[in-house]
């Protein structure tokens, strides 16, 4: 087709679109809602890059991204868009400014409209947005509609729903536990419950997503459930009435001892600071002294709340953490507003390679004030700030505003390749299962220009995480590769759930009530063990007498003679922390688990390091200008 012939049908709707978006009015032309609506969102999403991102934008490189994602996915795969508007050779383009973007982006559109017809042009948008982002930095990314509303819950604290945790299991909802304080609870809804009908419709071989569009919905709505429940004869019928669903990040805050509390924190979302509070009263009514808290795997969130909870831990004007953009309204430092309600007492901090970002904030400002001990491995790496822009589909764009740094002026953010994000997200993987040689590399490639001082004159170092006071290598011990067997082909879940169907009355009769003795009581039976064993043979794991250690083929597990018997108090230690978690939710996993746990075995016993950092602290601190 000549560009005469492509040109001509649509100068009108390219002249009249461009010149009222650009003049700031709205306007539908008729025919073309899915045409506006598209290059709407294309305007959208170029504005906010170009008038936010931390560092100076190149709009040629946004648009033959675009342009790309646009045409990559087209049903006609034989496609010739050579010498057309969507031609992704772009031999010596610069585009530069968003009205030009736009405008040669509406022609590449429109090409692909009149000329593949049946292409579902909001799928190929999608993909536009998708790659516009690839030029930038790994978190900086489009958030299709269908996901939005999830991870707005997730920031929130809370969703609307009937309240359970739940697995599809042989195509069917189990119920691994009822939310506490929801509808679902309240109704006396448990934990192996089956849920076979949604209103009234089967809900057999429902997938993840059709449950949670089904059970979801606004708070005051009302869906039957029909329950099979093991040892009850005859289904049974509940009507929940939807509520607001609380979602926690605290994932446990109990005593380890009768001085140390120990909280798991698993993200940073709106409700953290209010939950951190609450917990630390709790454990200091029971008689806290010392604190240690757990920010392995935690991926960070929101920046306020970073900076609320690493308040807690510090007297009035302490610098927390400082952010710097090309943006002057971007560039801020944070301090602490009042003295922290934890400022005095002992504090001990475990990362790894998932603590990201908030988690970062934290721990570096702790670091870097010679305030705590971090302990555990080297955090990931992410020192980038993103603020969050709703498009006219109610789709979503994060775009990198700022980058952060710690006290000491570290940027924790480590190197990546804008041409892609696989390679960035999989290093901590990459860093193998040698934490301490992955730090003393890290150390010893680090310039002097990323070296910086704490308070006290101790070098930390930035340019790619936090590397902690000390480090522990990851539990690399011969029990673990049985264990992970048995958690990859679900066999502790199921020989749980199993177990519940048939004792959960009488089990819950005895202990449900009384956790902290299930917690120091309840043993496994040797019977109940060789049942699991015997799950795990099924599994196609194979004890043979002609190895010396494990060894994985093919999806086989093959172990020595004997091996079983060596390392059967870790998969008996992790079962009882399943059953836990089925009966009482995740607040009670941890206590179980956390005692197979090595890095805080190991932590447990350095309170004296802690002690003495204290001191040197103390004699080797000057006057810090990071104050009021």
């Amino acid at each position: 087709m000549s560009m005469k012939k492509f040109i001509i049908p649509n100068i009108v709707t390219l002249f009249v679109l461009s010149s009222f978006w650009f003049a700031g009015v709205e306007t539908v032309v008729p025919g073309n809602d899915t045409l506006q609506k598209n290059i709407k969102k294309y305007v959208q999403a170029q504005r906010r890059i170009i008038d936010n991102y931390v560092d100076q934008v190149d709009i040629t490189e946004l648009y033959k991204n675009s342009v790309k994602g646009l045409v990559k996915n087209l049903s006609d795969s034989t496609a010739n868009l050579e010498d057309t508007p969507a031609d992704t050779t772009f031999e010596n383009l610069k585009i530069k400014n968003l009205s030009k973007s736009v405008d040669k982006f509406e022609q590449a559109y429109l090409y692909i409209t009149n000329n593949y017809p049946d292409e579902d042009m909001t799928a190929r948008t999608e993909d536009a947005l998708q790659s516009m982002f690839k030029g930038l930095d790994p978190h900086s990314v489009y958030i299709e509609p269908s996901l939005s509303d999830d991870i707005d819950d997730e920031f929130s604290g809370k969703f609307q729903g009937i309240g359970v945790q739940f697995n599809v299991i042989q195509d069917t909802i189990t119920v691994i536990t009822a939310i506490a304080g929801g509808p679902s609870d309240a109704l006396g809804i448990r934990s192996g419950d089956r849920i076979v009908k949604i209103d009234g419709k089967s809900a057999i071989g429902f997938s993840n997503e059709d449950v949670r569009n089904t059970l979801r919905g606004p708070k005051g709505s009302e869906v039957d459930v029909t329950i099979k429940r093991p040892n009850v004869k005859d289904p049974i019928e509940f009507t929940i009435v939807r509520d607001d669903i609380p979602l926690y990040s605290i994932g446990a805050a109990y005593m380890m001892d009768e001085e140390t509390g120990y909280i798991k924190m698993d993200k940073f979302i709106q409700t953290t600071h209010e939950e951190f509070m609450e917990a630390m009263k709790d454990l200091q009514d029971k008689g806290m002294d010392r604190l240690l808290l757990d920010l392995r795997g935690n991926p960070g969130g929101y920046l306020s709340q970073a900076v609320a909870i690493t308040e807690e831990f510090f007297p009035r004007g302490t610098k927390i953490v400082s952010t710097k953009s090309r943006h002057t309204r971007f560039t801020s430092a944070y301090y602490s507003r009042r003295d922290g309600f934890f400022k005095d007492k002992p504090l001990m901090i475990l990362v790894d390679e998932g603590s990201a970002s908030a988690s970062e904030i934290v721990s570096g400002a702790v670091q870097d004030h010679d305030r705590g001990w971090i302990v555990g491995r080297r955090t990931f790496g992410k020192g980038l700030v993103q603020q969050q822009y709703e498009l006219v589909d109610s789709s979503k764009i994060r775009v990198t505003i700022s980058k952060y740094y710690t006290p000491a002026g570290r940027l924790i953010q480590k190197p990546y390749n804008k041409k892609g994000g696989e390679e960035y997200a999989y290093e901590i993987y990459q860093r193998g299962v040698d934490a301490k040689g992955d730090a003393m590399e890290f150390v010893s490639d680090v310039p002097d220009s990323l070296k910086y001082s704490t308070d006290a004159g101790r070098t930390v170092y930035g340019g790619g995480g936090i590397v902690p006071d000390h480090v522990v290598q990851p539990d690399t011990a011969q029990s673990k590769i049985v264990a992970n067997y048995m958690l990859r082909n679900r066999v502790g879940f199921n020989f749980v759930r199993d177990y519940l169907d048939e004792n959960g009355d009488s089990f819950r009769q005895k202990w449900e009530d009384n956790f902290d003795q299930f917690n120091k009581d309840f043993e496994w039976s040797e019977e109940q063990m060789d049942e699991v064993f015997s799950r795990l043979k099924e599994k196609n794991m194979v004890v043979t007498d002609t190895l010396s250690k494990p060894d994985f083929k093919s999806d086989t597990l093959f172990i020595p003679e004997g091996h079983l018997e060596e390392i059967e108090w870790m998969p008996r230690g992790l079962i009882k922390a399943e059953l836990a978690r089925q009966v009482w939710g995740l607040k009670k996993y941890y206590p179980v688990r956390n005692k197979l746990d090595e890095t805080i075995d190991e932590a447990m016993k350095m309170w004296d390091e802690v002690a003495k950092l204290e001191e040197y602290a103390a004699t080797h601190t000057t006057p810090s200008s990071d104050r009021y």
